[in-house]
């Protein structure tokens, strides 16, 4: 099951590297200002609440695990400024940290 979450959680953020550069380079965000505008596309403005609500619920189980301050506030702004590349990012880290024969439910408890 580990590999199957490492390989989930590295194409995750490989995709979404690829698909945000070529986006980027297609178009930078800051000249998308009318395709996020409300008033043309309601939908994108719940798309961004349900985007950054998950973010949010994926960030409060981070600060449950994560002790220190300041790794809670870099993972905050990372979270909240890179999305599911971030939250990739902090999966493969957790289970970099998993001992071999350790069991997955390890990954969602604080270290002791």
């Amino acid at each position: 099951m580990k590999k199957f979450l490492v390989v989930l959680f590295l194409g995750i953020i490989l995709t979404m590297i690829v698909v945000t550069s070529l986006a980027s380079m297609k178009r930078p965000l800051w000249d998308s200002a009318v395709e996020f505008h409300w008033r043309s596309s309601p939908w994108s403005i719940a798309t961004l609440f349900d985007a950054y609500f998950g973010f949010l619920t994926f960030y409060v189980w981070v600060a449950y695990k994560e002790r220190n301050a300041a790794a809670r506030v870099a993972w905050f702004i990372l979270i909240m400024a890179l999305g599911n590349m971030a939250m990739s990012a902090y999966m493969l880290v957790q289970l970099a940290k998993l001992r071999t024969g350790q069991p997955l439910e390890a990954l969602l408890l604080r270290a002791k």
